[in-house]
């Protein structure tokens, strides 16, 4: 394997000259037929790569992403190193949020830190729509990726409106989610004027990474598997549908993504993904047979099985590629991101095990 001054990832045998639409990944999101099974992770941009922690010295993580040029070279690394088969756009969930008018930190070691959290319908108001010069910078990152990725996919990215409410009413990470909760249950009407505010928020972000160039987005919706299938059916459903349904025309894949959601995969691709998500508690199969045959999926190797001696990585990895096989279209990935403590010459390996492994079965098949 080989990687060109581009950062587009070359392969032996291999020719991509359609573009990004005709690459593995948006075949496999599609689920068409691919030479190999596409692999790329979540949180692969930035995390645990050195080169990454030294471009990103003394830089806030909002700044980085209101910089294009660090945007790229950020989005760039991982394909450099890894070969990857898609890149994602280096960004945050709260960029979105922050250009709609809230006032917001992500804190080193705490995450995103709400100043004044959203309790009534006038902090849900004070919430503004955006367009494409509140966040312009990330339509100049977008297209000088493009530009610069080639046949190489890029995925961008939003956080839905659920787990986007949750930091906006808990005031920050939460591991009960108390207070969204308690807005859910005790004040409804104020809790969908604040979700449908943010799916306003969110398809918006979405449209203006679209229309600069991105080949797919996924939907992070982070915390949903806190809920019941019956509370995300009734107080997220909606919300995210309104998100997903609204970018049909667009012409790009959507993936939906939550972690724990083994209970709530069907519902989250009833929403309107082309390809779900799986995290690492839930096997391929099974999930499958909850999605549906008409959506691909995408994961799922635990993040924390990259720390093990290589020949159980090696085993886990087969195991999923081959689960993978029977699915309608399988995108490689972990069932979360990349922890930062990672060795990335184990994503390095990984990545070509994938390949070569599925290529293998692709040619006996």
């Amino acid at each position: 394997m080989t990687t060109d001054t581009t950062g587009t990832a070359a392969r032996d045998g291999e020719s991509r000259r359609s573009g990004p639409a005709d690459s593995p990944f948006v075949r496999a999101c599609r689920r068409e037929s691919v030479p190999h099974t596409p692999v790329w992770f979540m949180r692969q941009a930035g995390r645990s790569l050195p080169e990454y922690r030294e471009i990103r010295a003394n830089v806030g993580m909002l700044d980085s992403c209101r910089r294009p040029d660090l945007v790229a070279e950020i989005t760039l690394q991982p394909v450099r190193r890894h070969g990857v088969d898609a890149a994602i756009l280096f960004s945050d969930i709260v960029v979105p949020v922050a250009a709609a008018g809230i006032d917001l930190d992500i804190v080193a070691g705490t995450g995103p830190v709400v100043a004044e959290p959203v309790r009534t319908a006038g902090d849900v108001e004070r919430i503004h729509r955006i367009d494409r010069a509140d966040v312009s910078y990330v339509e100049e990152a977008v297209r000088l990726l493009v530009a610069e990725l080639g046949d190489t996919p890029l995925i961008g990215f939003a956080g839905a409106p659920f787990t986007l409410a949750s930091y906006l009413v808990e005031g920050g990470p939460s591991r009960t989610h108390a207070k969204t909760k308690a807005m859910m249950y005790g004040q409804p009407e104020l809790w969908h004027a604040l979700c449908a505010r943010l799916a306003e928020v969110t398809l918006s972000f979405l449209r203006v990474q679209i229309d600069a160039g991105v080949s797919a987005v996924q939907l992070f919706d982070s915390w949903a598997g806190a809920l019941s299938e019956a509370d995300y059916r009734r107080f997220v459903l909606p919300h995210s549908t309104a998100v997903l349904s609204g970018l049909a025309d667009a012409g790009v894949p959507r993936i939906h993504f939550g972690v724990g959601t083994a209970e709530l995969l069907g519902a989250m691709g009833e929403a309107g993904a082309d390809v779900v998500g799986v995290d690492w508690r839930t096997p391929l199969d099974v999930a499958t047979h909850r999605i549906g045959p008409d959506r691909a999926v995408q994961g799922n190797l635990d993040p924390t099985v990259l720390f093990a001696p290589w020949p159980v990585i090696e085993a886990e990895v087969r195991r999923i590629v081959a689960q993978g096989r029977d699915t309608p279209g399988h995108v490689f990935n972990l069932g979360h991101g990349v922890l930062p403590e990672t060795d990335p010459e184990v994503l390095t390996r990984v990545v070509a095990l994938v390949h070569e492994v599925s290529a293998r079965r692709a040619e006996q098949g």
